[in-house]
Formats: structure tokens, sequence, C-alpha cells
């Protein structure tokens, strides 16, 4: 395994960086006001129908928006916990279900042979109909039920995002909508990609990225240096150089893979991919919630783009470095 890339000084311009980005994070962000409720969700798979974990993170006031949250290979809806919150700190309902990542039938998040009508079968969720749109509403009644928020319905907008394989989930049911459900593909507002992983079988990142192309759909993505947690930051090029936008997102310089797992991440996590660091797991969860909101809202908040106050701040802290996208 490569070794992270090592760190610079603590010097004091990181450390009124992360005092800045703090500052940004919404009041009391970890888990104040958030209630969390865990329960199940079903998903067809082959001939089965699998039950699986489903965290759900209800915020202090009305959502005002649905966020699919979407763990990792090899891990769990545990692991995202810490971004969770953030997201419904600042007003979001989160959805985080654990999915597979090895099954005898072919039903995984990652493409380890052929994942597609698995994928399909989770993109039935976020439809207005059917099958899968009638499992994640029953599965979020249990939820608010159990969090006092009985009768409430989901929110209508949506944005995906996705760590690791998660990354390539998110893009591929994304394209899913698109192409067999464009009323439904309207509600999805924007993907954030957390060190986005390419499956080594098959071009679901590929497709889905070339498919979403000519959509207009926001894409970003927050990733760490190559190595080989990231599969050498495949996922992150894909991005680069198939979304069309001029930004892609940024590269937290000192990152690890597991920067998106935060204060949630675990032995096994940074045995094989390194700590989380304060300062990347800040900038993460600051742009990450910055530009999931804009996304909903379809405005700019300059402040967290290139040129922007926050942004800057980061970049002159050695914090992030830039990703130019196809546009570019």
């Amino acid at each position: 395994m490569r070794l992270l890339p090592r760190s610079r000084p603590f010097a004091p311009a990181v450390t009124l960086t992360v005092a800045l980005l703090l500052a940004f994070l919404p009041s009391g962000a970890r888990a104040a006001g958030v209630t969390k409720e865990s329960t199940t969700v079903d998903v067809s798979c082959a001939a089965f129908t699998y039950h699986q974990s489903a965290d759900w993170y209800f915020p202090s006031g009305t959502p005002e928006g649905l966020i699919w949250l979407q763990h990792g290979f090899a891990r769990a809806n545990d692991h995202v916990q810490d971004l969770a919150e953030h997201y419904a700190a600042a007003g979001y309902l989160v959805f985080a279900p654990t999915l597979p990542s090895a099954d005898l039938f072919g039903c995984t998040l990652p493409n380890l042979g052929n994942n597609k009508p698995f994928l399909d079968n989770v993109a039935s969720w976020f439809t207005a109909s059917g099958t899968g749109a009638v499992r994640l509403r029953a599965s979020y009644a249990r939820a608010a039920a159990a969090a006092g928020r009985s009768g409430t319905a989901l929110p209508s907008s949506l944005v995906l995002s996705g760590h690791s394989a998660g990354g390539e989930a998110v893009e591929y049911v994304a394209q899913r909508l698109h192409a067999t459900a464009p009323a439904d593909f309207a509600r999805v507002r924007g993907l954030v990609l957390l060190d986005p992983v390419k499956s080594f079988l098959g071009s679901n990142t590929e497709d889905s990225l070339t498919g979403l192309a000519g959509t207009g759909l926001p894409v970003h993505t927050i990733s760490s240096p190559p190595y080989s947690c990231n599969s050498d930051a495949t996922g992150t090029e894909a991005v680069q150089e198939l979304a069309p936008a001029a930004f892609a997102g940024v590269r937290l310089t000192t990152g690890a893979h597991t920067d998106a797992e935060g204060a949630s991440t675990d032995l096994g996590g940074t045995a094989l991919c390194g700590t989380p660091r304060t300062k990347n797991v800040a900038a993460l969860q600051s742009l990450a919630t910055a530009w999931a909101s804009d996304a909903f809202t379809g405005r700019t908040t300059a402040a967290w783009y290139p040129g922007g106050a926050s942004y800057e701040a980061l970049l002159t802290a050695g914090t992030i470095s830039t990703l130019a996208g196809a546009g570019a």
C-alpha cells in the first residue's frame, strides 16, 4: 500500500483556516438538533428481497431537501454518521442505507461483475411510484414515527452524495433516473462526490458521467491525493475528464480516503487508508454542505468556489488544490 503524503507543519495559517471553517458550519453542527433513527429499507436482489440497514437523520425543523448519503466499499452507514449529522444540521433530511460490498447474486455497491440490475433497483427508491418508491416511503414512515414526525412526507428535491464506491453508485443512479424516469430525474439537484472510486470492472463511472454531461446537473468532488485506497484517483480523474463544468472540485492536499467518514471512521479504515485530520474533515464537511445547499437552491454561494473568501483561505493555507473540469 502506498503511504499517505506527509503533512506540512501545523502552521498558524492552517489553524486560522480551521477556525474559519468551523465558524461556517451550522451552529452546534455535531448532532445538535439532529435526530437519528435506524430502521431498514427493502431492495430487490434477483428473486429475493433484502432488508438493508437504513439510518435517517432529521433536522430540527422542516427539511429543505433529501440527501441520499452512500458509504464506500466494505463500509456501512455507521461510517458516514459524522457527515450525515452535518448535512442534517444544515437543514436536510439524510437517508444513509447500508448496501452490500459482496454478494453471491451480484447485488453489490461496487461492480464486481454486473451490479447494474441491483443498482437499477436502488434507483427505483427515488421514483414517484412503483415498488421501490413504496419501500423507501415505508422506511421513512417508520423512522419518522420513531422521531415524532408521523404524517410528514419525503422532500421532493434530492441531492446524491457518495463516498468511494458509493460515489460511482450515485452517479449510476442519477443517470438511470435520467434515462428511464425523466420526471423523477428532474427532482435531482446535484451530486456531491467524496473521493469517488471507479470499479475495476465495467464502465459504470464513464457511462454515467457521459450520460449526465448534457443535463446541466452540478457534479462536484472532494478528493484525496492518488493512492491505493482511492484506486489512484481513477474516479476523480473521470469526473475531471467527463463532467463538462470548468470547476470539478477540490483535492485535499494531505487528505486521506477516510476524510469523508471523519469522526465516524474506525480502526479498519485508519489502518488501511490513514487517519482523517481535523483540518481536512472540516474542509470537506464545509464544502460538501455548501455545495449541496447550492444544488438545492440553484444558487452559487461565491465564498465556497474559486475566488471566494472561504475557498481562497483554504488554498492559501495549502489545505486544498483546485481540480479543473473538462470545461476549463
